[in-house]
């Protein structure tokens, strides 16, 4: 076969990846920020729009307000609770599922993602069900002068449930890409189980740990449906910023409504500044990281 036969039935080379027609490109590229200005930039833009419509001090005013504080703290309350005890939840799952071998880790997995696909009022029934006055541990709790539902601990518990795979789902993934080598040549040459941690693992995950905490803090700071059914909603007193904003908008406030949302996006801004800044300050070391 003469090499003008075999050039004639030879195979189209592959196109490349960035081959793509321009116009093709261009209309991917639009609809895909016709999206992020419909569902996003818009709803944010007018969340803004309507806390400042009466100027910045009747903004101010509404945040500034008791009840507005007393919202605030509660979430930072609960979310200063629940984020730490989700890390040390996350770390533990995650080394247990990527470092050894047992019975049931398929069923830890599903566990750990079961809030995703329970709904979060659910969640909150099923503690009120446990703890409420009329629910399983009710009486023990009554006798005993422990409240659970309509305090404190119901909320922390509630926002523990719906935020808990969030560490956990980061880090799984990054320390089964790692493998367990290092680990193991640590504590052959004599490192002690937390000495391995604090000098092998924690340096390899320290990123994906960090993006778990920002992603985690977000979720607990904006979760409504779980702490709305625990809370009994007692205004200035176990309402967070979310439930804040629902019994200021039923009451026809709309612009102190508006002006606390501004408020909580603000929160879930500097979280997304913050993961932002570290990916481009960092982003040589995070490369490397992945990579490994």
């Amino acid at each position: 076969m003469t090499d003008a036969t075999m050039t004639e039935f030879a195979l189209p080379r592959p196109r490349a990846a960035t081959a793509d027609h321009p116009v093709a490109r261009a209309l991917l590229t639009a609809t895909a920020m016709f999206f992020i200005a419909l569902f996003l930039l818009l709803p944010l833009i007018t969340v803004f729009a309507q806390a400042l419509k009466n100027g910045v001090s009747t903004a101010l005013a509404a945040i500034v307000e008791p009840d507005a504080l007393s919202a605030v703290k509660m979430t930072l309350i609960a979310a200063g609770i629940a984020v730490p005890l989700n890390v040390v939840f996350g770390l533990a799952a995650s080394w247990a599922i990527s470092k050894f071998d047992f019975r049931g880790k398929s069923f830890l997995i599903t566990l750990i993602d079961l809030p995703f696909s329970v709904s979060p009022v659910i969640s909150g029934l099923v503690y009120v069900l446990l703890f409420g006055m009329m629910g399983w541990f009710g009486p023990w709790l009554r006798e005993h002068d422990i409240k659970i539902i309509f305090a404190i601990p119901g909320i922390v518990l509630a926002t523990m449930f719906v935020t808990f795979p969030f560490v956990a789902r980061e880090l799984i993934p990054l320390m089964s890409d790692q493998g367990r080598d290092e680990e193991e040549a640590a504590t052959s040459l004599g490192a002690s189980g937390l000495q391995t941690f604090r000098r092998v693992t924690l340096p390899n995950i320290k990123w994906g740990l960090l993006y778990g905490v920002l992603l985690c803090n977000a979720r607990a700071m904006g979760e409504f449906g779980a702490v709305s059914v625990v809370s009994g909603h007692i205004r200035g007193q176990t309402n967070t910023m979310p439930l804040h904003i629902e019994v200021l908008y039923n009451d026809y406030q709309f612009v102190a409504a508006f002006a606390v949302a501004s408020l909580l996006a603000l929160l879930a801004l500097v979280t997304l500044t913050v993961k932002t800044f570290l990916e481009w300050h960092y982003a040589d070391e995070i490369a490397a990281v992945h990579k490994h």
